[in-house]
């Protein structure tokens, strides 16, 4: 059987995980507390999806498992501007983005548990993925987001069976509306749920396996609500703890210069976030004013030695159409990232540097939006 607990992190408090909580008895956030084995032989012998890594994963049963076979996206390397960048194409899960990672451990927990009806709030991509796997679990769902959500996304989530509830104002309205709606059903969130970043820290895990187990010097990748750089942070940390990495690469948190609560805090030198006066960006995937687990994402970059870069809106446009014209269609959000690696790579990375980064959802997801700033 395998070990595993949740702890508050406000007050510490231990909890089981026979019982279905997302949040602490006082409300607070819970982490999870468990030990990832990884038998290398077995692991190189199983299926190429995220699920190879079964002994890592805190769930209890096979049976439980709910998967569309996400995980084991390729990695490519792309050049910027001389420098070599390799990139995981997460796009290439099972819809469209990296959060299928997260959602397939969260899930397949949810039907061990017998939940039957979940509530998530979302930008798109988190609710769209959540939809799939309840779809294929038979998991009742609801789901919150932004009125102002690409189309493509809506009608994703809407063919997937779950009800969509459209919420008028910013990201963190739709997050109190859901919030407010789940205290009658599971609260589903790739923010608050602790299960969530145990599927995502399998991004992780596979760029060491396809780096032959070694660790990177430095992955780059999304800040917006953490659900990447917290699962890179938790994947890093126990391939290191088992002995199977002697290092943990620096994590570099991307975020739009029009919404960069996090990168304003670590410019500041402070430990917590500040809200932030958030502008229009087309970065709709990370514009959070105010992260729910902005002070934990923090002390991660802050314990990985790494830093936050904000971009312009001219540059993720300009990221957008270089990475096109390289065959990679992706979102706003996404070339965002990109570009935060191309000037980490610029200003920062030594000439031998090994930099990972993502390629985290594709562009048929928000065409109406890239075609008004691409014409």
């Amino acid at each position: 059987m395998k070990q595993v607990k949740l702890i508050c992190l406000q007050s510490g408090k231990e909890y089981s995980t026979s019982l279905p909580l997302w949040c602490s008895e006082e409300g607070g956030l819970l982490d999870l507390h468990f030990s990832a084995q990884f038998p290398l032989d077995k692991i190189s012998s199983r299926p190429k999806t995220l699920w190879r890594y079964w002994e890592a994963i805190p769930i209890e049963h096979p049976s439980s498992v709910v998967s569309l076979s996400e995980g084991a996206t390729p990695m490519h390397d792309i050049e910027i501007d001389g420098r070599t960048l390799k990139v995981k194409i997460e796009y290439m899960n099972p819809t469209g983005s990296f959060k299928d990672r997260g959602s397939s451990v969260l899930v397949s927990k949810l039907k061990e548990w017998g939940v039957s009806r979940v509530v998530e709030d979302s930008s798109g991509n988190a609710g769209a993925s959540l939809a799939a796997y309840c779809a294929k679990a038979g998991i009742a769902c609801d789901i919150f987001v932004p009125a102002s959500t690409s189309p493509a996304k809506i009608t994703q989530i809407k063919l997937y069976g779950a009800k969509v509830h459209l919420v008028k104002g910013s990201r963190e309205e739709v997050a109190r509306a859901a919030y407010s709606f789940a205290q009658q059903y599971h609260y589903a969130s790739h923010v608050w749920h602790p299960f969530f970043f145990q599927g995502t820290k399998t991004f992780a895990y596979e760029i060491c396996e396809q780096l032959r187990w070694q660790a990177p010097d430095s992955v780059v990748v999304p800040a917006g609500s953490g659900s990447l750089l917290i699962g890179c942070y938790l994947g890093f940390r126990d391939l290191k703890q088992a002995g199977i990495i002697q290092k943990m690469p620096k994590l570099i948190g991307v975020q739009a210069k029009n919404c960069a609560p996090l990168y304003e805090a670590f410019i500041r030198g402070d430990a917590f976030i500040r809200p932030c006066h958030a502008k229009k960006t087309i970065a709709e995937g990370m514009a959070i004013s105010n992260p729910l687990r902005g002070t934990q994402m923090l002390q991660y970059i802050e314990l990985s030695k790494g830093k936050c870069i904000a971009v312009e809106e001219e540059e993720i446009i300009d990221m957008l159409k270089i990475l096109a014209r390289k065959g990679y269609f992706v979102e706003p959000t996404c070339a965002a990232v990109i570009a935060g690696a191309r000037r980490y790579l610029a200003e920062d990375a030594q000439a031998d540097e090994v930099v990972v980064s993502a390629l985290t959802s594709t562009g048929l997801k928000a065409v109406d939006s890239i075609q008004k700033i691409t014409h």
